[in-house]
Order: structure tokens, then sequence, then C-alpha cells
């Protein structure tokens, strides 16, 4: 079955032009009117899964119980392309609340103006949004100073590991540093030859949910530097993450063994994934995947531990990549006032976003919810809220452009794991130009 939310898949959806044509300075839409007056607001998301829609429906419920003279009519399964043409367009027809699963496309809804600034809101309801929101969650929220988005629950990702195997193998652990994490693999690696049968972990880009932004996120890295530049290649983190990377493939038979096996496997969302049949013996995965492994009960027993960090790195260990749904105020929107009562129900209260994130098995993100005793107990589930806390976890920087830097940075990585890059240190310096000119354009 799928996860809970589709979000966390590599996606960057938008040409800059889709979101932004026509939209330089958007019409504004009514802050004036009277919240408490009946009225009907149009909330758009992009769960889909029956039990996620009943959640959010449920939670609407809730809303529409408390504030009475508001109705919330709800459209499901709605990608950020369908929202941004609805918002370019206007009209009655068009939503009030919005919801997105690519935080990467911040930038542009804060930079466009596509979605109302945030901030007037949260100081006339006296919500100190530094207080209630994780410093992280808020950073990906934002953009130059627009808070034009507030978190609506995130993703925390973590190493799914199959402790039979690592039982088997005489290990105790999982690994905690990269040092440890290559010795672990090898350890488990398992071949039949020159053919790999068992990979103790792959690092390959292509695979699943291992993006090279969320492998990096361990290093913690700066992608831009105070002006907005790109600086990966300044960035010293950016060689020690591609060699340690090829030193993880090396000690298990190298990328084009791993490769092979890669593509042995079944689907992500499948009982034929690599973890499930036992061809991956550690794997980097979000919280939702212990849902499904209790639910489809493989025939080893599983654990989950934080991805490992760099050597030099190693006080930081217990760090992650998070990522999460936002939710805003379309600019376009004649009832932002009762837009916002709505928006501020299903990020700040505590009891909302706490519910919610039990239903669908996702991580709190506000402070007081990701503190409390009512959340789901299961240890699996509760790794991944310390992953969360974690001063040292990391989410990508908003950009102007979307997740054009990331999908950049994404096909160079391909490219060197597979070693078709000579000269790295140059390689990067284009692609940082390439960043660069993507911005200048976006930005004129």
């Amino acid at each position: 079955m799928p996860p809970p939310r589709p979000r966390a898949w590599p996606a960057v959806l938008l040409a800059t032009g889709l979101l932004l044509s026509g939209c330089a300075n958007p019409s504004v839409g009514s802050a004036d009117d009277d919240p408490h007056a009946p009225v009907t607001l149009k909330f758009w998301h992009g769960w889909s899964e029956p039990g996620e829609v009943k959640a959010i429906d449920k939670s609407i419920r809730r809303f529409e119980k408390l504030h009475p003279n508001i109705h919330v009519e709800t459209t499901g399964n709605v990608s950020d392309a369908t929202v941004n043409q609805a918002l370019r367009a206007g009209g009655d027809k068009a939503p009030d609340v919005v919801s997105s699963f690519t935080t990467n496309n911040v930038g542009q809804y804060c930079d466009s103006g596509m979605w109302v600034d945030l901030d007037p809101f949260l100081k006339k309801s006296g919500v100190d949004k530094k207080k209630v929101f994780p410093s992280t969650l808020l950073d990906y929220t934002q953009y130059e100073g627009t808070q034009c988005a507030l978190p609506l629950l995130a993703d925390a990702f973590g190493l799914y590991y199959n402790k039979d195997a690592f039982a088997k193998a005489g290990i105790d652990r999982p690994p905690r540093t990269m040092s440890e994490f290559a010795e672990t693999a090898a350890k488990l690696t398992e071949r039949d030859g020159d053919r790999v049968e068992r990979a103790g972990f792959m690092p390959n880009f292509r695979l699943y949910q291992n993006s090279p932004d969320r492998m990096f996120a361990q290093w913690g890295p700066r992608y831009f530097d105070a002006d907005g530049k790109a600086r990966l290649a300044k960035e010293p983190l950016t060689r020690q993450f591609y060699r340690t990377m090829k030193k993880l493939s090396d000690a298990q038979g190298g990328y084009p063994a791993l490769e092979r096996l890669r593509q042995s496997f079944g689907d992500e969302m499948s009982r034929q994934s690599g973890f499930m049949t036992g061809k991956l013996a550690m794997h980097l995965d979000g919280e939702w995947r212990g849902l499904m492994l209790k639910e489809d009960k493989p025939d080893f027993d599983w654990g989950v531990a934080p991805l490992p960090v760099p050597d030099d790195q190693a006080d930081t260990y217990g760090r992650g990549y998070l990522t999460g749904t936002v939710a805003g105020i379309a600019h376009s929107s004649t009832h932002q006032n009762a837009a916002w009562e709505l928006l501020k129900f299903l990020t700040t209260d505590t009891e909302q976003v706490v519910s919610f994130a039990n239903a669908i098995h996702n991580v709190p993100s506000t402070k007081a919810a990701l503190a409390s005793p009512k959340l789901d107990a299961d240890p699996a589930f509760r790794t991944f809220l310390r992953i969360a806390k974690n001063p040292h976890s990391q989410a990508l920087p908003p950009s102007t452009t979307g997740g054009m830097y990331v999908t950049a940075f994404k096909d160079f990585s391909y490219s060197v794991e597979a070693g078709k890059v000579d000269d790295v240190d140059a390689g990067l310096r284009e692609l940082d130009r390439q960043i660069d000119a993507d911005t200048l354009q976006a930005k004129n």
C-alpha cells in the first residue's frame, strides 16, 4: 500500500513560468472580511488515500463545530500545478486556503505574492511563530522575510534496518558515523561472485528516497551564501560527501554492481521493494514506512535509527533530513480573515495537530504537539520525533526558483556517482553558475 503521503517523493513539478507567469504583482484579496459572518471557504489539498482524506475531513468537521458560521468545502488530490492555475485565474472558483507537499516551492509562493504574507495575521492573533514552530520548519515556510506559509505536519528521514541480518552478521547496533556505516554495510553485503545479492546499504541516488539532497543533509551543508549566491563549489562538505558516498559504494562492490541490484527491485511501495524482500539490509526512508511495515508484516524483525553522520561531526548524531506539508492563504481570496481562522486551527491547535499526526502517521509540526503525551507511543515513530526535534536536522533552503537548484544538484550528483565527471571542482563551479543564472532569470 502507498505511504500516508506522496509528498516526500523527489518532486520538482513546477517550471518557473507555471507559477510566476503573470503574477509578479498579483491582485490582492480582501483582508477586511468579518470572520464571524456566514461564509463558505474552499480548501484545496493533496491528500488522496482514504485514511488521509478521512483524517482531514474529521479535522474540518472539528473546525466547523468551533466556527459554526464557516462552512468549508474541501477538494483533495490537487496538484501544485492545478492550484497555481486556479490562483492565477482567481474568481469565485479559486481556493481560499491551499496546501502543498512540495516545500521547495515556498520561495516561489512567497516571492510571487501568490500566497499572502501571514505575519500580520499571526501578530493580530497573538501567535508567536518562533515559540509555536520548530526553527527548521519555520525556515522552509518563509522566503526573504515573507512568511507566506505555515507547517502542516512534517516528514523526517531515518535508517530502517533488518535486525535479523544484523544478528546473523554479529552486529549489535546500527552505525552512527560514516566510517562505521561503510564497515557495517560491507559486513551485511552478500555476493555471488561479482554479483551483489544483498546490499548492506545502497547509496545510489536513484534508489527510492535516496535523492542526494536527503543524504547530504547529514553533513549540514549551506547551499547559498548571505547574498543568495550558490556556494556548493565553495562548500568543502560537498566534496567530502561525494568521497564518502563512493567509499560506501566501493565497500559493497562498486556502483555498477549496486545498480544491477537496484534494477532488480520492485516498486518502492510494493511488497517487492528492496527492503521488504531482504535485498537491502539498511534503507533510508520516512516515518510512514513504519506503518507500512507493520501492515505488510515482512518475514524479518526490523528497527529504526538515525542515519549516520560524518566522523568529524559525531556530536550531531540523531540529525536527519526534514520536509513537510505547507499551507497558506490564496492572494485572491476575498475571505482572508475567515481563511486565517481555518489555517490557524489546522496548523497551531495542539489537539488538532496531534490527532492529525497520529491519524496519518506523520511528524507533528508544532513544539507543543511534539511534546504531547497523546502522540503515538510506537518506538519507531518516536525515533522520527527525536530526529525532527534534533537541532542539527536540516531542511532545504527556499529559493525563488522553487526546486530547480535541487534538480540541478541531483543531476550533477548522478553523473558524479556514475564516474562521468572528470573534474568535480570544475563541475561544481559550473553548477553554481547554472543555479545563479536560474535565480537571476526568475527574479527578472
